[in-house]
């Protein structure tokens, strides 16, 4: 019997416990509370949201600058593993789970949706005429989903793969701050870490599985005429949560890695299919045009924090930019560790720009693709879908694709793929969450894997309960904020890892060039000596 516990679970106690406990204690308390949970999340969202938006607004233009500056410094030319490690998966997969596990289910969700929504409502107001309204609301799309998400990712990732791969530290958020405190990441400091990461991965986990679900649900509203619930879409969480479950178990290679790869080749086939059959001319250009208005006025738009705004004005920050970047932060953990168990091999150069540009530049042909095709049936009077999305935004696919040819077989594909989505998320979530309540073991033992699964669920379904979208949001928001001081000394421990490493190789390169030259310099002694001698 003890045998079969040990095969099952193998804990590490003072995090899995303090984090379960807390963890179920709030699934408890929203579901018992219920409706009154709507009114709290949404007071607790706006106190973070008015009082702490200027500092994720200034700390994810630092995260993105650091990985740049780390990218490109004498450290980019470090290797994840050691200067003779090789990469595990090739680049095209390595891309494939990058962008699976980083984007997913909110790309999906929030593609037509949200230009959609900033053009209707303008963050700066109706000032503009048609098309520069249309040009600023693709801007602040591309600010949310290109360079600053992915900055914060590979932030966490880099760091984490250094530590696990470089360092040979288990790979767990406490193994990066050993160069800060030393062996107490063993102790109870490093335990509060990880405590932080689980719930911080968790409750940003919970969001995208939220905002998943009910698109879903719309869609299959939308194809089959069921009801578009909170009923139905808890019955959605729990079918869609025991495929998951069966993911997990088999692991990276033949769970993730596969359903990852299905994902890319599903959302290439969807992506190819909106461009050919919506306007093909204006996607092509306005991809170029989006993407230069979003390179141009790129410090307009990640430094602005609605500070001239006039009373009564402000707020559509909070909403938009200040809940993605605690979004993003608090996704960070899950995403960080997954970059980091798939980057093994890599020069931190490398990774820095691989994971920078090639999943933002995809996310920016999505959004133009989808949310521009939006746009341009609005603009164009042929058909006035902006009302109807506005109204309930987890419709906005299958409403964009009713103007297109062959839509039921379209909406049915975008259905399937946000369940693929929905599953990739959640087994990497759980993978990374019991990798961390495990002490950082990579293989963890099943029951664990599954206790997680089933729990990542529940959580998305007590968000939906008690408050819809609102509460995912919250969700998102009060975990990013604590995770996001964890962030800051992880910059900090990371330059100082980075720093011994690079003098440490330097070292052992000066020690092999004396070496040679002794060996040089022996060689030539003899070389005379046998001449003296002749």
């Amino acid at each position: 019997m003890a045998q079969n516990s040990k095969k099952y679970f193998d804990l590490h106690k003072p995090v899995f416990w303090p984090a379960a406990f807390l963890i179920v204690s709030f699934i408890i308390i929203t579901i018992w509370v219920g409706d009154p949970m709507e009114e709290v999340f949404e007071k607790i969202q706006k106190g973070i949201s008015d009082y702490g938006g200027w500092f994720f607004v200034l700390l994810t233009n630092v995260f993105l600058l650091f990985c740049l500056y780390i990218g490109f410094s004498k450290f980019g030319s470090i290797r994840l593993g050691g200067k003779d490690a090789e990469p595990e998966f090739s680049m095209g997969a390595w891309f494939a789970m990058l962008f699976s596990a980083g984007m997913g289910i909110g790309i999906i969700f929030w593609g037509v949706a949200e230009p959609m929504t900033h053009y209707l409502n303008p963050p700066l107001g109706q000032n503009g005429d048609t098309a520069e309204l249309a040009q600023q609301a693709m801007g602040y799309s591309f600010l949310h989903w290109g360079f600053h998400a992915w900055g914060i990712y590979a932030l966490v990732g880099m760091s984490l793969a250094f530590f696990a791969f470089s360092r040979k530290l288990p790979l767990t958020i406490r193994s990066v701050f050993y160069p800060l405190i030393g062996d107490r990441i063993h102790g109870w400091m490093g335990d509060v870490i990880d405590v932080l990461a689980v719930l911080a991965t968790l409750f940003g986990l919970a969001t995208s599985l939220g905002l998943g679900v009910q698109q879903v649900s719309s869609g299959l509203n939308y194809l089959l005429g069921w009801e578009d619930s909170v009923t139905t879409q808890v019955l959605l969480i729990g079918g869609i949560t025991i495929i998951a479950t069966g993911s997990v178990i088999l692991g990276v290679d033949k769970g993730v890695r596969r359903l990852s790869e299905l994902n890319i080749r599903i959302g290439a086939i969807f992506l190819v299919f909106v461009i050919a059959v919506g306007p093909t001319l204006y996607i092509a250009d306005s991809f170029i045009q989006n993407t230069g208005y979003y390179i141009q006025h790129f410090f307009d738009l990640a430094f602005w924090t609605e500070a001239y705004q006039t009373e009564g004005q402000g707020g559509w920050q909070n909403s938009w930019t200040v809940f993605y970047w605690a979004w993003w932060i608090s996704w960070s953990p899950f995403v960080g560790m997954f970059i980091a168990r798939v980057s093994k091999g890599r020069t931190i150069r490398e990774f820095v720009m691989g994971v920078l540009l090639v999943p933002s530049l995809l996310t920016f042909l999505w959004m133009t693709a989808f949310g521009g095709s939006g746009l341009w049936v609005e603009i164009n009077g042929v058909a006035e879908i902006g009302t109807e999305i506005t109204e309930n935004v987890s419709t906005s696919l299958f409403v964009l694709l009713d103007q297109f040819p062959l839509s039921t077989i379209a909406s049915a594909v975008g259905v399937v793929l946000v369940i693929n989505f929905f599953v990739t998320s959640s087994d990497s979530g759980s993978l990374v969450i019991d990798s961390i309540t495990a002490g950082g073991k990579l293989d963890a033992p099943v029951g664990q894997r599954v206790f997680w699964a089933i729990t990542e669920g529940a959580v998305a379904a007590a968000l939906l309960i008690g408050g819809g979208l609102t509460a995912l949001q919250t969700a998102a928001i009060t975990t990013g904020l604590p995770f996001s001081f964890v962030l800051i000394l992880m910059m900090f421990s990371l330059y100082k890892g980075l720093k011994q490493e690079y003098a440490r190789s330097r070292q052992k390169e000066k020690e092999i060039d004396r070496e040679n030259y002794e060996k040089r310099l022996q060689q030539v002694i003899h070389k005379q000596g046998e001449k003296s001698k002749k």
